[in-house]
Order: structure tokens, then C-alpha cells, then sequence
């Protein structure tokens, strides 16, 4: 099992949840998130009369942990359905997990994850 975290845009998440849901992969968490990225200069911009700065981004972070079967293609979607090719569209870790368990059953391992193939 693998977990995958990712930051992405907050205008690409709801392009990047339906994605993920016509492959099988229906859950996941995520939360709103603000950091630095590697931007080489401070800009501002101006949206409707309003000043943004650029230099903190805000972002949606996705922890979604997948049977090792899955993880190519849920990392797959997430790159197609996040890209803009702008700076800034985020980044993709993925880490070891060494147990799961469903709290309900009790069930562990692979079957104890909703994204059984």
C-alpha cells in the first residue's frame, strides 16, 4: 500500500476529483493550504480591481492511500488532470504504509481500503 499526497491548485481539484473517481479511486481526504513554491521573484497581480500576492499560493493538498496495484495510475490522473504547465501546479509524494485498518470491521491490509481492483 502507498500513501500519495499532493498539492495541486484549488481551481484544478474538482477537475482532479472526477478524474480520480472514473478510475475507482472514490476516497480521499484533503484540506486548504498555503506555502511558498520555488517562484524566483515576489509578483503581485491584480484580479478585478483587487492585488493578490503571489508569493504565498494557496493550494489543496490530497492524501489518498492506494493498494500498490493502483498507484501508477491514480499518480497518472493526478499528473494529466492537475497539469497547467505554469509554475506553481504543485507536487506529488508518496510514501510506504505499512498497515491499514478499517476501524468499522476491523478488516486490515488491502481489504480494509475502499479501492479494491
Amino acid at each position: 500500500m502507498k500513501k500519495i499526497e499532493a498539492i495541486i491548485r484549488v481551481s484544478k481539484f474538482e477537475e482532479v476529483k472526477a478524474a480520480l473517481k472514473e478510475i475507482g479511486i472514490d476516497f480521499l481526504s484533503y484540506w486548504d493550504a498555503t506555502g511558498l513554491g520555488n517562484e524566483l521573484h515576489k509578483d503581485e497581480r491584480q484580479y478585478r480591481g483587487t492585488s493578490y500576492d503571489t508569493e504565498y499560493i494557496s493550494r489543496r493538498v490530497l492524501s489518498i492511500v492506494v493498494r500498490d496495484v493502483n498507484l501508477k495510475k491514480t499518480i497518472d490522473c493526478i499528473l494529466k488532470y492537475a497539469k497547467t504547465g505554469e509554475i506553481g501546479d504543485g507536487k506529488i509524494f508518496v510514501w510506504d504504509i505499512q498497515e491499514s485498518y478499517r476501524i468499522r470491521t476491523g478488516e486490515t491490509g488491502d481489504v480494509s481500503l475502499f479501492n479494491l481492483d
